[in-house]
């Protein structure tokens, strides 16, 4: 199994994800965001973006002790998850309404072991 991040964002932003996540896979610039075109994730609305999940999140992470940090990108591009087995199937495509919205780690397992 090999695993890719599609990034939309410039080469410096890109590279501070890696460095804040740990990222230990392979990141792919996409600025022109045509993957993402083609997968359907198309700019969120402003609801999608601030709806009450995300402040859920944000009250959760406040409780912790942590601060929001601002975003220096788009924050209204869509992300999503997207699965294709070795054959080129698509086997998980999910688009994002938000950023709280993402499936399970155990959907995303359920759908590699099968």
């Amino acid at each position: 199994m090999k695993v890719v991040v599609v990034a939309f964002e410039n080469d410096f932003l890109a590279r501070c994800y890696v460095e804040d996540t740990a990222l230990k896979w392979p990141i792919f610039i996409d600025t022109t965001r045509g993957v993402y075109k083609d997968y359907g994730m198309l700019t969120a609305s402003f609801w999608d973006i601030w709806g009450f999940k995300t402040w859920l999140i944000y009250f959760r992470e406040l409780l912790k002790g942590n601060k929001p940090i601002k975003s220096e990108g788009d924050i209204y591009q869509r992300g999503g998850d997207v699965i294709i087995d070795p054959e080129g199937i698509v086997r998980l495509h999910h688009i994002g309404h938000g950023p709280a919205d993402r499936p399970s780690v155990e959907q995303i397992l359920r759908v590699i072991a099968a």
